[in-house]
């Protein structure tokens, strides 16, 4: 598991430069990917203490997660990182900048 000084440091960060999305990058929000594809988060929102929880458990910038199913009406989404799985809700997906992985 990752340290709650490291996710501190990490937020400070994310918050002093704030998030934004780059298409010229090919940037998306976690919420955008689709059945199979993934990506690796970017930057992340981490004004929600909810996504600060996420961030403890590994969705953290540089982590690659795929996309792997989703309810019938697309909420709450299942995403894979590290070998498990983790159910989210489109808001707090929504708050996950990704760069597409190119062979999506």
């Amino acid at each position: 598991m990752i340290g709650v000084a490291y996710v501190q440091a990490t937020i400070a960060i994310i918050n002093a430069n704030h998030y934004h999305l780059d298409m010229a990058n090919n940037d998306i929000t976690l919420a955008s990917l689709k059945n199979g594809q993934s990506g690796t988060i970017r930057s992340i929102d981490a004004t929600d203490p909810q996504v600060q929880r996420l961030m403890v458990l590994g969705l953290v910038e540089g982590t690659q997660v795929q996309q792997a199913g989703a309810a019938l009406g697309g909420d709450p989404m299942e995403f894979r990182f590290f070998g498990s799985g983790i159910s989210l809700r489109r808001e707090q997906a929504m708050r996950f900048i990704m760069t597409r992985d190119s062979g999506d």
